[in-house]
């Protein structure tokens, strides 16, 4: 994960520099949409892990995992409208 986040840093960095060589536009914008579509792929990964952690492990221990589940919910719909 952090490595992850570690070269979406560096596409960011490069978008700056793009966009202070004026880089033609369509080339930045194809490269914001690489840079979107990694930080989704760390926000589905982040969703699987509390999924697998939390959620289980709160039906795991017998409380309601209905609280986990709605956070997960609602973060699900966050990313869907972003």
């Amino acid at each position: 994960m952090l490595g992850r986040l570690r070269r979406i840093e560096g596409q960011v960095r490069g978008l700056h520099r793009m966009v202070e060589e004026d880089t033609y536009c369509i080339d930045v914008l194809t490269q914001i949409s690489a840079a979107t579509k990694a930080l989704q792929a760390v926000a589905v990964n982040l969703l699987e892990g509390h999924i697998a952690h939390c959620v289980m492990e709160a039906a795991r221990d017998g409380s309601d995992p209905s609280a986990k589940v709605k956070e997960a919910s609602n973060a699900i719909a966050r990313l869907v409208r972003s």
